[in-house]
């Protein structure tokens, strides 16, 4: 199956300024990150961010918001964001759901699962995830494609958004995303 724009929503789990600096590729998550996030909001694909206890682990990375000003913030203590009931509406209708963030084996595990327990289309993003260790983002990764979600990487969720090269912004996503070195 393909990701379809107009059943799709990003959700962004937990990238938050305190919990950046414990994972293994702080620097490379930040920026690939931002990456998926600015081009889905110049796709204008919703995005959903959550964060889990933002009080002590702080608020979500300035540069996400800033790249998705219309973006839905939720929060959230349980580790699953289905558990925690903190999903918008407009997020539980669309039937597909794409998911990055941290940490791969706990919080984006649990809310994959949960999902897919909903019956969603669940596409992980595994170059904008991380985890403390390569170890636990490898078995959370696992897990979740095992469970049934879709592991992709950032440029296959840019070409199924836009689904051609005659798609109006192809042009300037190309230039933008895919040319020179890239995060």
């Amino acid at each position: 199956m393909l990701i379809d724009p107009h059943k799709a929503t990003l959700l962004v789990v937990d990238i938050q300024e305190k919990l950046i600096g414990a994972m293994s590729d702080p620097a490379g998550t930040r920026a690939r990150a931002r990456w998926l996030v600015a081009a889905s909001s110049q796709l204008e694909l919703p995005i959903v961010i959550s964060e889990q206890y933002p009080k002590g682990l702080g608020p979500t990375l300035v540069e996400l918001i800033a790249a998705a000003p219309a973006a839905e913030v939720v929060e959230k203590t349980h580790f699953s964001c289905v558990a925690a009931q903190c999903l918008p509406a407009s997020l539980l209708a669309r039937d597909q759901v794409i998911v990055c963030g941290m940490e791969t084996h706990v919080c984006v595990l649990q809310t994959v699962l949960g999902l897919l327990e909903l019956g969603k289309q669940v596409f992980v993003v595994e170059d904008a995830c991380d985890s403390r260790t390569p170890a636990s983002k490898a078995a959370g990764l696992a897990r979740m494609q095992a469970a049934g979600a879709q592991v992709v990487t950032r440029e296959m969720v840019l070409f199924e958004l836009m689904g051609s090269a005659g798609h109006p912004l192809f042009r300037h996503i190309s230039k933008t995303y895919l040319v020179g070195e890239q995060p």
